[in-house]
């Protein structure tokens, strides 16, 4: 357990994988009664060194999870039986999908790291505020990576969850999620005028505003890519990610595929592509464009 920051500690989950960067970050806010942000993935090791990195005398009262991927929340009913405390989120798996992500449901697979069975005893709505003892925060939803994404505001901080983070861009996966809620979702966080955001892999992005204008600069410059790429005729989702990402692993292939399916759902529904949004293609441009 290391303190990072005023009234924040940080134990790193042992889930290391490309996707994870050094493994999941749960945080522990304040001191005697205390909130745990993210328990990541069940694993009794790192439960047990959670409950270890307390200080004498102090318990766990809060269970606060960003997001039902199971790299966050699956650790979390486990930890509420150990230490007694409620898990709040901002609701299921399916809390806060947007209209057009609901539209394919059943239509597209989940990708592998949903968390079906994640249930919170508790809800925060976007905006909300919870504290005991010396912590509080404030949640704010922003839904983007995942549709039950919270973030929390602490002081001037904010827990960024899997919204921001400095190691990595964000993965998009409908149905889970939205390029546009995600636009919106950077927009609200640069509006926090946070002093570090910590997120939910890596280590703390210290010039918060930089790091989200460079990911909101990625997104639309992958839109305009796959845009020039389907100015030359149509084109399925491999045939964009092989021209997108050359050099890709191919165990990343998947990953890179979801994101492109993302910008392709929210270019047709701009108006900008035709074809079959929410498959494989193929999909081309307007004729005129």
């Amino acid at each position: 357990m290391e303190r990072i920051d005023t009234g924040v500690r940080r134990i790193v989950a042992p889930n290391p994988s490309p996707m994870t960067g050094r493994g999941t970050n749960t945080y522990v806010l304040g001191s005697g009664r205390v909130a745990v942000i993210d328990p990541g993935p069940e694993d009794a090791g790192h439960l047990a060194a959670i409950a270890e990195g307390l200080d004498p005398g102090e318990r766990i009262v809060a269970i606060l999870v960003t997001h039902a991927h199971l790299d966050h929340s699956e650790g979390a009913p486990a930890l509420s039986r150990q230490s007694g405390a409620p898990v709040w989120a901002f609701g299921d798996a399916d809390a806060g999908r947007s209209a057009a992500m609901s539209a394919f449901q059943g239509r597209l697979p989940e990708g592998e790291g949903t968390d079906r069975a994640f249930r919170p005893d508790r809800l925060l709505a976007d905006g909300e505020e919870l504290g005991m003892g010396d912590w509080r925060v404030r949640a704010l939803h922003t839904p983007g990576h995942f549709g039950n994404h919270l973030s929390f505001g602490f002081g001037d901080l904010v827990f960024s969850g899997d919204v921001v983070m400095g190691w990595s861009t964000t993965l998009i996966a409908p149905p889970e999620g939205d390029l546009n809620d995600y636009f919106r979702s950077l927009a609200r966080l640069r509006g926090t005028g946070a002093r570090r955001l910590l997120p939910g892999h890596g280590a703390p992005v210290e010039a918060p505003t930089l790091r989200i204008d460079e990911l909101d600069a990625h997104r639309r410059l992958r839109s305009a890519q796959i845009l020039a790429a389907l100015a030359g005729g149509p084109k399925d989702i491999p045939t964009l990610r092989a021209m997108l990402y050359p050099d890709l692993a191919a165990p990343l292939h998947p990953a890179a595929e979801r994101n492109i399916l993302a910008h392709l759902i929210a270019l047709h529904a701009a108006g900008e592509i035709l074809g079959a949004a929410g498959t494989n293609g193929p999909f081309a441009l307007p004729s005129g464009a």
